[in-house]
């Protein structure tokens, strides 16, 4: 034993490795197994003990996870959220939550704070997805799930929505009930479903025939109540369209707003439809026909990744597509 107080430093010397091993070995992060057993043994002979609950040398764990996602209020999340929730705490973990805004930069220092090992794990939903987050996705050191679309490049466990299938059933709906000039409020499209959903609109639009006037083409500063307010008002200040295909629930909520303010008739003046089918599509008059993207399955999914994940962290990278359904109520 020594009479200095035990530190990673010490421990790092005791065992002829560098710092950021001993960091990795006793966060439980993947290392070589010599190098597992050196920094085991140094810290036994040193006395040293990480500060996370007092716990042994070979549990390694906070047993927390965290989540991290746009917008804790927004109803798509708090569905996952309560998914993943249920599946951690069936494994004895903790769930963590952090709200990044949508913004690149805290989701690049949620990244940097997990290597301090206050989690065992990430469960990140990132809307937007840049060349700087791509990267920094790859580097990482511990176990992470992205839920959402990321490049086949980044080596995560990956489970994302059908975007594009869910476009095509609401579309396709609208389109089978004689609608032919359907509008669509988007949410920003630098966004990962803004531009997924942008895209898949345009393509089965051509394929259906629909009019391509550009005014039936609007998008809200965010995939908010308030965005989708203003977006509305703008859309049916320059035109009159017989259907409205919302970017999410709140968007097309937000529309049904205004077309009531307005007089007119949902659905016999103007069909609305929403993408997500959350609690609130049941509950708005009338109620919201809208396309479910599996929120709860994907949360679950995720969870069950990053949890064998953390069992088994060299088996293959799991890609997840989740398929969506159409829910057909009064506003169509």
């Amino acid at each position: 034993m020594t009479a200095e107080r035990p530190t990673v430093a010490l421990v790092a010397q005791r065992a002829g490795v560098s710092v950021a091993s001993v960091s990795r070995v006793l966060n439980g992060l993947p290392a070589g197994a010599a190098t597992r057993e050196k920094v085991e043994r140094a810290a036994a002979e040193l006395g040293y003990r990480p500060n996370v609950f007092a716990r042994s040398l070979k549990v390694r764990r906070s047993q927390q996870l965290a989540l991290a996602v746009a917008d804790v209020g927004n109803p798509v999340y708090v569905e996952m959220m309560r998914a993943i929730e249920d599946e951690a705490r069936g494994s004895g973990y903790r769930l963590l939550v952090s709200s990044t805004g949508g913004r690149s930069d805290d989701t690049l220092a949620l990244l940097d704070s997990l290597s301090s090992g206050y989690a065992d794990g990430l469960l990140l939903s990132p809307v937007r997805v840049d060349d700087t987050l791509v990267e920094a996705l790859r580097r990482v050191s511990f176990p992470a799930v992205v839920i959402g679309t990321i490049p086949r490049s980044v080596p995560l466990d990956n489970v994302r929505a059908n975007s594009a299938g869910g476009v095509r059933l609401a579309l396709e709906h609208l389109h089978a009930r004689g609608r032919r000039r359907i509008a669509f409020l988007n949410g920003p499209s630098d966004t990962v479903p803004g531009s997924a959903r942008r895209r898949a609109f345009e393509r089965t639009a051509r394929t259906l025939g629909l009019d391509p006037a550009p005014e039936l083409r609007i998008e809200a500063g965010d995939f908010t109540l308030g965005e989708g307010r203003k977006a509305a008002e703008i859309l049916l200040e320059r035109t009159l369209p017989d259907a409205v295909l919302g970017g999410n629930d709140l968007l097309a909520i937000a529309t049904m707003q205004v077309l009531t303010e307005r007089g007119l008739r949902i659905p016999d003046d103007v069909a609305v439809v929403g993408m997500d089918d959350t609690e609130l599509a049941g509950v708005t008059s009338p109620a919201l026909t809208s396309v479910d993207l599996g929120a709860h399955e994907r949360g679950r999914t995720a969870a069950r990744l990053l949890l064998a994940r953390l069992t088994d962290p060299a088996r293959e990278v799991q890609r997840v597509a989740v398929q969506p359904t159409l829910t057909v109520r009064d506003s169509s």
